[in-house]
């Protein structure tokens, strides 16, 4: 996944300052030289980290600091500020609402993915109750209504275009009407893509934005654009009023750190972020939860919403039970692995539990984690009751293993490997064991007062201990916002 490098760099150097002895000058030096090199070769643009190391610098005055105060905390704090910083421009970009008509205007570079993008915006609104429209104004692709018009009949999702008429404008203003007309309420227009020093591309985009009066135009950027992402936002904002940027193609191998530097250029938020080509890949993007995921310290909401997307209703008691009680058999494992292909890559699910770096996760692509999950599924079914439901992998001895992998047509070294994956698993489920689990009725008025002192009553000592004690608690609770936020973790929380 794109960043996971970025992520487990600056964890690592988060990490060995913490493991200083003592915390001079000297360590936080290193410290910032080593996140600097990491924003750096992400492709983050110079000014930004000269920047964020100076605030840091500021923020954290060693010699004013009290002998009480924990300096590795103020440190950490100070860089997840300083991360959100440059991905948080300050102000939310327009909402759409329902049953007032909204257009959205999505511009962008040829290649960014413009055109699927503005599918899965539509297809996004749609599930969540909106009536969404496409009108393709991009005269300039050979191909490119034939592609907005597919995934659109895919998606059940009207749409408008021609093939006769070749000026975007009038394109764009015949479908706002038509559709306004037909009592939509959120109208996307796609428009042509091409480089930044084609004079005509904006000129074009600036009469299709008068034309159309857009309430919101989006640029979508391709995350693996590199140092070329600050100036080609920049160039887009100057031309049209960007409002907010939607970044592509998280799912590949680039380095991504262009995508933050666009955030600063256009100083709009990142609304979503695509991470793959499917319809359904594609994330809303909120800015602490990702950096805190970055930093390998965890996003428990988004965990806990995947979990409630995924794992039905009636089972979810049962699914906290067993953690709570940290016991992890095959089975389990199984039935997770069920629920795992339905939330999607694992390494991005476990990347939301805290003191789980990104980068430690299993590489690859979606499709590649789906086909390993499914393998070990396969060879699951395989196994007797009595091999999934015991806890023992010594229970599998040499001819067990040969029979699974005969059963499932497998090497006897997938078998091994799926042990493998069990016993990392055993290992992250084990952290969950002494999870207090509130009973029925006490959830909503925990939720309501809860505060560092509840919590630490709930978590297991050994999870407390890696968040960093009632310090770390009390930061992590800031962090993510709200009490609320955090009782979702228990399935708690009003939904």
């Amino acid at each position: 996944m794109v960043l996971a490098q970025l992520g487990g760099s600056i964890s690592r150097a988060i990490q060995q300052m913490s493991n200083a002895t003592i915390i001079d000058e000297k360590a936080l030096n290193d410290c910032l030289n080593e996140i600097t090199r990491a924003l750096l070769q992400s492709d983050v643009q110079f000014k930004l980290v000269r920047d964020m190391q100076t605030n840091i610098k500021k923020i954290v005055n060693l010699d004013d600091l009290a002998a009480g105060h924990n300096k590795r905390r103020i440190i950490q704090q100070a860089i997840f500020n300083e991360l959100c910083k440059i991905l948080d421009p300050g102000k939310p970009s327009f909402t759409p609402k329902k049953g007032k008509t909204s257009v959205v205007m999505f511009v962008g570079l040829q290649g960014s993915g413009k055109t699927t993008t503005c599918t899965k915006y539509a297809y996004y609104h749609q599930k969540k109750g909106w009536k969404p429209a496409l009108v393709c104004a991009d005269t300039f692709r050979a191909g490119a209504f034939d592609q907005l018009k597919q995934n659109a009949t895919k998606a059940k999702i009207p749409f408008y275009g021609s093939y006769t008429e070749s000026d975007p404008v009038k394109i764009a203003e015949e479908g706002v009407e038509t559709f306004k007309k037909e009592n939509c309420d959120l109208i996307i227009v796609d428009t042509s893509g091409r480089h930044k020093q084609e004079a005509a591309l904006f000129e074009e985009m600036r009469q299709v934005s008068e034309a159309t009066k857009p309430d919101l135009i989006i640029f979508v950027m391709d995350s693996s654009i590199g140092q070329a992402a600050f100036d080609q936002a920049q160039a887009f904002k100057q031309m049209v009023a960007v409002g907010a940027v939607i970044i592509t193609k998280m799912d590949g191998h680039a380095k991504g750190g262009g995508a933050l530097s666009a955030v600063a250029a256009t100083k709009s938020p990142v609304i979503f972020i695509g991470t793959g080509e499917h319809m359904d890949e594609f994330e809303v993007f909120d800015v602490k939860p990702f950096v805190s995921r970055l930093l390998g310290m965890g996003d428990w909401s988004g965990f806990m919403d995947k979990i409630h997307e995924v794992v039905p209703m009636d089972q979810q008691p049962e699914l906290l039970q067993k953690l709570s009680e940290g016991n992890f058999t095959l089975r389990i494992m199984y039935e997770q692995f069920q629920n795992l292909l339905k939330m999607g890559p694992i390494g991005q699910v476990f990347s939301m539990l805290p003191g789980f770096s990104a980068e430690l996760m299993p590489k690859g692509h979606e499709k590649e984690s789906q086909a390993k999950i499914k393998r070990y599924m396969t060879m699951m079914d395989s196994m007797t009751n009595e091999e999934l439901d015991s806890s023992n992998p010594k229970l599998l001895n040499d001819s067990r293993m040969m029979r699974i992998a005969r059963g499932a047509g497998r090497p006897i070294r997938d078998v091994m490997e799926m042990l493998e994956e069990y016993k990392r698993l055993a290992k992250v489920w084990s952290k969950m064991k002494g999870l207090k689990i509130p009973k029925k009725g006490e959830m909503s008025s925990l939720s309501r007062n809860m505060n560092a002192q509840h919590m630490s009553k709930v978590l297991p000592p050994q999870m407390l201990k890696q968040i960093g004690g009632m310090g770390g608690l009390q930061n992590l609770m800031k962090q993510m916002g709200s009490a609320k936020d955090m009782m979702g973790m228990f399935g708690g929380g009003d939904k």
